[in-house]
C-alpha cells in the first residue's frame, strides 16, 4: 500500500487506504509538543526555535497561540483542561489556566534548577511526570545556554501537595514518554547524549507502581531509521513513535507492526481529532494529519 510499510499484516486494520497522509500547515524552524484540545476542536504545538506555540484548527487554520514562550517544547493537559508544558529557557514545568494567566509549578529539585524539561504526560490520578535532559540549554537555537545544575532524570510531580520525586535517573537524555492505556506501564524514550558520535538511544518500558514508583526499565525497543522521540499508546496497547522516516507502531510485546511513511523527520506526535483517531504529526518544519483505524489511549 502506497505511503504504508505493512511489517504485519494485521497493521492493515489499523490504517485507512482512502485517508491520505495531509499537510497542514509549513513554514517553521522545528514542530514539537502537539497536544489535542477536543472541547476547542484544534492542536496547539510548539515551533520551538521560534519561542511560539501556533494553533490549528479545521475550521480556522493557523494562526499563533503564544509568541515569546519561553522555548515551550511538550505539552499535555490536566484533570481540569489546562494545558501544562515544559519551558526551556525557563527551565521549568508551567500551567496555562482556564483565563489564561501562567502558574509556575515546577522551577527546582532540592535547590537546585532544572535543566530543560522536554515531554510531559498527566495521569489519571493528577500526578504531572515529566522528563529533564539538558538539550534546551545546551544550544542558543532551543532555548539558550545555560549551565547544567542536576543530572538528566525522569520526575513526577504532584500537584495536591507540592511533592516532586525522581522516578528515574539512569538515563543519558530522557525524552517521549506516556501510558499505557491501563496506567500500569510507562514507556521513555532514551535519545542519549545531544553530541556524542554514538548516542544511546531506544525505547525503555516500566511498570509503575502503587505507590507512584518505577521498577524494571528493560530496553523495549529500538526505532530505526532514525529514533525515537515523541510517542503514544493507542486504545489497543499498540505504541507509535516518531521515526526519521515516518511513524512506526510498534505492538506490546515490543515488535514493529508497520510504519506510515512520511517525507520529513517526525519528532513528535498525538492523536486528536473526531474520535481521537487522527494523528497529528509535528514533522521537522511542518505539521501533518492522517486518519487512522485505531484511537488513542482513552483517559481512565
Amino acid at each position: 500500500m502506497e505511503g504504508f510499510d505493512l511489517t504485519q499484516p494485521r497493521f492493515k486494520a489499523y490504517i485507512l487506504p482512502n485517508a491520505p497522509l495531509e499537510k497542514l500547515a509549513e513554514g517553521f524552524r522545528w514542530t514539537e509538543g502537539p497536544v489535542w484540545f477536543g472541547d476547542r476542536d484544534e492542536l496547539l504545538f510548539s515551533d520551538l526555535p521560534n519561542n511560539r506555540v501556533m494553533r490549528w484548527s479545521d475550521s480556522a487554520g493557523l494562526s499563533v497561540y503564544r509568541a515569546a514562550s519561553d522555548f515551550e517544547n511538550g505539552h499535555a493537559r490536566d484533570r481540569q483542561g489546562r494545558m501544562l508544558s515544559c519551558s526551556h529557557r525557563g527551565r521549568r514545568i508551567h500551567r496555562t489556566e482556564l483565563d489564561g494567566s501562567i502558574t509556575s509549578l515546577v522551577e527546582r529539585y532540592r535547590g537546585r534548577r532544572l535543566n530543560s524539561p522536554n515531554d510531559i504526560v498527566c495521569k489519571s490520578d493528577g500526578t504531572i511526570w515529566f522528563s529533564d535532559p539538558p538539550y534546551g540549554i545546551q544550544t542558543d537555537y532551543e532555548g539558550g545556554k545555560q549551565d547544567s545544575e542536576l543530572p538528566a532524570a525522569v520526575y513526577r510531580f504532584d500537584p495536591r501537595d507540592g511533592s516532586l520525586r525522581v522516578v528515574a535517573d539512569d538515563f543519558q537524555g530522557p525524552n517521549g514518554l506516556c501510558f499505557s492505556p491501563d496506567e500500569r506501564r510507562l514507556y521513555i524514550v532514551e535519545t542519549g547524549l545531544q553530541f556524542d558520535t554514538d548516542p544511546l538511544q531506544h525505547v525503555r518500558v516500566f511498570d509503575v507502581g502503587e505507590d507512584g514508583g518505577l521498577s524494571g526499565g528493560a530496553v523495549f525497543c529500538t526505532i530505526a531509521p532514525g529514533n525515537a522521540d515523541g510517542i503514544r499508546c493507542d486504545e489497543h496497547g499498540n505504541l507509535w513513535s516518531s521515526a526519521g522516516d515516518g511513524v512506526h507502531c510498534i505492538d506490546p510485546g515490543g515488535e514493529l507492526v508497520g510504519k506510515i511513511r512520511v517525507p520529513a523527520t517526525v519528532a513528535n506526535l498525538t492523536f486528536g481529532g473526531r474520535n481521537n483517531s487522527r494523528l497529528f504529526l509535528c514533522a521537522s518544519q511542518a505539521l501533518y494529519a492522517i486518519y487512522v483505524n485505531v484511537r488513542g489511549a482513552p483517559l481512565l
